[in-house]
């Protein structure tokens, strides 16, 4: 919504139940960390672009609406696990319809209400019922689909020149005009060429089947990283020469400890209780695999640190450089981290975190299901993280891990010093010819301590 106030002028209003939430977006510290998003909200608020939690002022002046609501999975009933729970999008629709009265602003006789939420198919039409029934005479609504595409770490720049915005609604008259209106809204700074309209069934389905192909790749050359370990081949090489093919590109064939982040697994799940619900058994256990396999290579990279390490770190102190799920993001929604500290935890390591983004009440409240709070402790800088540490693991490819002083740490840890890179970020030659006890995911092993092996 910055991005959208600062490319096009119009008046933006952004609002929420939270009123601590709505403070912070006033303020200096913004409640999410995302490059350069600072400078945008800073530059437009106040002036086109206001934070308030007076819902019922913004629904009626407004002649589109956006809901962009949080649709976890369900942990509850029938779709436990799998399902979106669409608790707090239903609540947003009878709080728009609430807000109505038979003066509201209107775009062609109707309320454009557009879905940026990840959702299921047919949501739209459910949430059409839902306005529809609950609104004052004389008030239709087009809801239409308009998924967002950007990532975490990159936003601002995938918003600033995306590649593709979605834009779906119903085949009708007033359905098209509706999509026109919203796609000319966002022609004021996308070229028309990138800006692709299809039925809302479609453009809700694109969203979930596009996060499944992206995260398909990720558990596809993590499930190679572990054959390349086995057999003595380099992840890295044979992940530039399948990327040299045009038909299927360099991206998403980084291999690393396993994806998180709040939409990969969410979407999958989402998408395979929809292929069960339409009784489409064999679909949905092919897309059910690709979490199997994410879940595999977390647990898979937590237990090569014990496997190195004597098997055993029993009260070893080990520093784990990074929390969040990647890079340039403090969210630490399903992060890999978490189920490798819960694996260290879970083996007694005395467990010391850097992470430049993440606060110490996240990574706690994140890692209290494993009781092991005592064991845990929260370092300020990677080299106070290290210091005394049995071994070092990154889980985050934060660009400054890549510019460590490898020496200082190795001094600073006992020994023998381990060095786990869960990203190959760090020059791996260098790291051993320092003296670290090396162990990579998807590269060649080049040491272990048992003499029969090497």
């Amino acid at each position: 919504m910055a991005m959208m106030a600062l490319k096009t002028g119009l008046k933006v209003t952004v609002v929420d139940l939270n009123q601590q939430r709505i403070n912070a977006w006033n303020s200096d510290d913004l409640p999410i960390f995302e490059p350069g998003l600072d400078e945008i909200v800073k530059e437009v608020r106040g002036k086109n672009l206001f934070f308030s939690t007076d819902i019922v002022s913004a629904v009626r002046d407004a002649e589109i609406i956006f809901v962009a609501v949080n649709t976890p999975t369900k942990e509850y009933g029938f779709g436990k696990g799998r399902a979106a729970d669409l608790t707090y999008w239903e609540g947003a629709a009878r709080s728009i319809s609430a807000a109505l009265t038979g003066e509201t602003k209107l775009f062609n006789g109707s309320k454009i209400v557009v879905e940026k939420s990840t959702v299921p198919v047919s949501t739209a039409d459910a949430m059409t019922c839902v306005l529809t029934e609950n609104a004052p005479p004389g008030v239709s609504f087009q809801v239409l689909s308009n998924p967002e595409f950007l990532a975490e770490g990159t936003a601002v720049e995938d918003l600033t020149k995306p590649d593709r915005v979605l834009i779906g609604g119903p085949q009708t008259h007033e359905g098209l005009s509706a999509i026109e209106a919203l796609a000319s809204v966002y022609g004021r700074w996308v070229p028309r060429e990138n800006i692709i309209t299809a039925n809302v069934w479609s453009a809700e389905l694109s969203k979930l089947v596009a996060n499944a192909f992206l995260a398909q790749r990720i558990s596809a050359v993590n499930s190679l990283s572990e054959l390349c370990e086995a057999t003595g081949a380099d992840i890295d090489h044979c992940a530039n020469f399948i990327g040299s093919d045009p038909g299927l590109g360099p991206k998403f064939l980084k291999c690393g400890p396993g994806f998180g982040g709040s939409c990969f697994q969410k979407d999958i799940l989402n998408l395979v209780y929809l292929c069960e619900s339409a009784g489409l058994p064999e679909v949905a256990d092919y897309w059910l695999e690709v979490i199997k396999m994410n879940d595999h290579q977390k647990n898979r990279f937590g237990k090569v640190v014990l496997d190195s390490m004597f098997n055993t770190v029993n009260n070893k102190r080990i520093a784990v450089l990074g929390f969040a799920f990647k890079a340039d993001t403090g969210d630490t929604r399903e992060s890999p981290a978490i189920d490798i500290c819960g694996t260290l935890l879970g083996e007694n390591a005395q467990v010391c975190i850097y992470d430049p983004q993440v606060k110490e009440a996240q990574v706690r409240r994140d890692l209290a299901k494993f009781g092991k709070d005592e064991k845990l402790s929260i370092a300020t800088d990677a080299y106070t993280a290290c210091e005394g540490a049995h071994a070092a693991v990154i889980i985050t490819e934060w660009k400054e891990f890549k510019t460590l002083d490898l020496q200082k740490i190795y001094d600073l840890m006992s020994k023998p010093a381990f060095m786990f890179d869960g990203r190959n970020i760090l020059d791996h030659d260098t790291v051993q010819r320092i003296g670290f006890r090396l162990r990579a995911i998807g590269k060649p092993k080049t040491w272990s301590w048992r003499q029969d092996v090497y």
